[in-house]
């Protein structure tokens, strides 16, 4: 990975084979104006639509979005990545989410409404099956998509001492401890009935956090105590400027890592909207919505003064340079990916 001696910056997109997709893609960063540059397709694994990478930069995990539910381990080896083994199953269905914690990969499973622990060994592939299976319980008002759970993201708090799980069939935040392999339920935070969260971004001050919702389009900003292990709703914010016009399904959302803008995206809309973070990050200020750049974001990216938005069904990844004094995103280009799903960077 090494380029005059310097390594390079790699992103690496996901997508949904089912859909036409490319599975899983590595691209050059460039480094003057983050412009994406296609190197590699990787297609092994059946609908990888969500991702997440070692700390080291060395292994890439993958969500297999399907009903069997599995995940998948990448090495990555300069321009391209391998597929380590078969993907293992993760004892839920849909996995729509994953991330790395002590030692475990964490999955959110859609359809199946649970949370899975799979034990990551010392050279990064799986154990052949999840260490638990926390299964969430209940449903709400919405007669097609809450007739049970449906977990979205699971995620470790700032801390370290907690994990939050967002399930957006029951309206609420559960929030858990892993503890030998074990996910041990801590705490339930209901949100308003009918809302659908999402996923939720944290807050670097690591006590605000902020919970985008998909079944109506607004944000719920909530303190979060780490001491406690409890998320505290403050208030609920629409994402849109107007009432929308069709479909208005937000998806994915990002925090400005000095903490001043909320990046939110809104399918169906096809917009962008900022937020400044006011009031020591109590209140989320509607500035602006713009165009995604093509049609349903499906997951947003930050990653050096840039925004980059996997349009799904347009097929591409655009990139927005970020004003630094305004937040306002600027289109500064797109690729070609069929059914983006996701991208990291690395």
């Amino acid at each position: 990975m090494a380029d005059g001696g310097t390594r390079r910056r790699r992103a690496f997109i996901g997508s949904f084979t089912a859909e036409g997709g490319p599975g899983v893609v590595t691209a050059a960063v460039a480094g003057d104006g983050g412009a994406l540059t296609v190197l590699s397709r990787t297609d092994g694994v059946r609908d990888p639509s969500y991702l997440a990478l070692s700390p080291d930069g060395g292994t890439l995990y993958a969500v297999s979005e399907t009903a069997e539910g599995a995940a998948a381990v990448y090495r990555v080896k300069g321009e391209t990545v391998e597929l380590a083994g078969s993907p293992v199953r993760v004892g839920g269905s849909g996995p729509t989410h994953l991330s790395l914690v002590d030692g475990h990969l964490l999955t959110a499973n859609y359809g199946s409404g649970s949370v899975s622990a799979v034990p990551v060994r010392a050279d990064g592939r799986l154990a052949h099956s999840p260490s638990d299976v926390l299964q969430h319980t209940g449903s709400g008002p919405h007669e097609r998509r809450q007739r049970g759970p449906h977990v979205h993201q699971v995620q470790q708090d700032p801390s370290g001492a907690w994990v939050v799980s967002v399930d957006l069939g029951t309206d609420s935040v559960r929030v858990c401890t892993l503890t030998h392999g074990k996910l041990l339920p801590h705490r339930e935070i209901a949100l308003r009935p009918g809302s659908g969260p999402r996923h939720l971004a944290f807050h670097p001050d690591g006590v605000h956090g902020y919970v985008v919702n998909e079944l109506t389009p607004t944000v719920t900003v909530c303190r979060w105590d780490a001491a406690a292990g409890s998320l505290r709703p403050l208030a609920e914010t629409p994402v849109l400027p107007d009432a929308p016009a069709g479909d208005a399904h937000p998806s994915g959302i990002v925090v400005a890592p000095d903490g001043r803008f909320v990046w939110i995206a809104t399918r169906g809309e096809d917009v962008l909207s900022l937020f400044a973070v006011e009031e020591g990050g109590d209140r989320l200020r509607l500035v602006a919505a713009v165009s995604c750049g093509g049609h349903w974001p499906r997951a947003l990216a930050l990653h050096d003064g840039f925004l980059y938005v996997a349009n799904e069904r347009s097929g591409d990844v655009t990139w927005f340079a970020l004003d630094p004094e305004t937040g306002l995103p600027v289109r500064a280009g797109a690729v070609r990916i069929p059914a983006a799903s996701c991208v990291v960077f690395g």
